[in-house]
């Protein structure tokens, strides 16, 4: 079952993850960037599914040992990438179909895609994948135009200097899901009183420091659930809220006018991507 077809790169870009995801028919996420990991960085963002960590690649003197011999790679959803150019897709669907937040609608093509492939082994997984005409399409939908010719090679040698991996905390464990493995990378337990974010900060600033000194090729961009979902939910829970309890009218009505701007700000920002998207395709 040889991979069909070709991968092209796609950029590290809030909106073009965000567009990706919806391409793949999925509701109820999408994806901000992140200029630091500082703790408080995270707090508007919640619920955050997932990290997506872009990196300029080289190779491991002492590579991590996955997991692959107990059962949990039965349960965790890992895909080996089988083809050049597939990990930014990757990284994202690894997320996502780990992920079981209520917020999160897969949509049909990748619940299909889950309850196909999850019985069979990761490079199985990374074949169906890269197999599946939608996502293949969805993915080199959001191809930027080059504005000039490239040589080739040239071009090669920068798309293979860089990857997408992504991190989450499955069943209580942070994980790392880089489909360039041979399984999900245990980065340790999330103890009850911790939250996710926390633990799996020192795990990427490890990474991070271990890049000489000057070495800025790196961007963090975090998966949660759709902000004006979020905002809209927020509102209604308000409403609620204020017809069973006495709530000050003035409170109500600034955190609701001030909940709707976020809406707004939300509005204008889809309706750039799409814009964006619409410029990347007709460079």
């Amino acid at each position: 079952m040889p991979a069909a077809g070709n991968w092209c790169q796609i950029e590290s870009d809030p909106g073009v993850f965000t567009q990706l995801i919806r391409a793949f028919g999925t509701k109820g996420v999408q994806v901000e960037e992140l200029w630091t990991i500082d703790g408080g960085i995270f707090e508007n963002l919640k619920p955050v599914h997932g990290l997506i960590f872009l990196f300029k690649y080289v190779q491991d003197n002492e590579p991590p040992k996955p997991v692959i011999t107990d059962d949990r790679i039965n349960k965790i959803y890992f895909a080996k990438q089988v083809i050049n150019n597939a990990c930014a897709t990757q990284a994202i669907i690894s997320i996502l179909l780990n992920c079981n937040h209520p917020d999160v609608d897969l949509g049909p093509e990748l619940t299909q895609l889950k309850e196909f492939s999850m019985c069979f082994d990761p490079q199985m997984r990374g074949l169906t994948l890269s197999n599946s005409n939608t996502i293949r399409t969805a993915h080199n939908s959001m191809v930027q135009l080059p504005l000039f010719e490239t040589d080739p090679d040239i071009a090669s040698k920068d798309e293979d200097a860089y990857h997408f991996i992504g991190y989450m905390a499955i069943d209580g464990r942070i994980y790392e899901l880089d489909g360039l493995r041979e399984g999900p990378i245990d980065h340790g337990e999330v103890t009850a009183e911790e939250d996710w974010l926390d633990a799996v900060r020192p795990v990427i600033m490890q990474r991070i420091n271990a890049y000489t000194e000057g070495e800025i090729h790196f961007n963090l961009m975090a998966v949660v659930s759709d902000r004006k979902m979020i905002y809209e939910r927020q509102i209604d829970d308000l409403l609620e809220a204020s017809q069973l309890i006495p709530m000050d009218n003035e409170y109500v009505e600034n955190e609701i006018r001030n909940l709707k701007m976020l809406i707004e700000d939300e509005d204008e920002k889809m309706a750039k991507y799409q814009d964006d998207m619409i410029r990347r395709r007709h460079n």
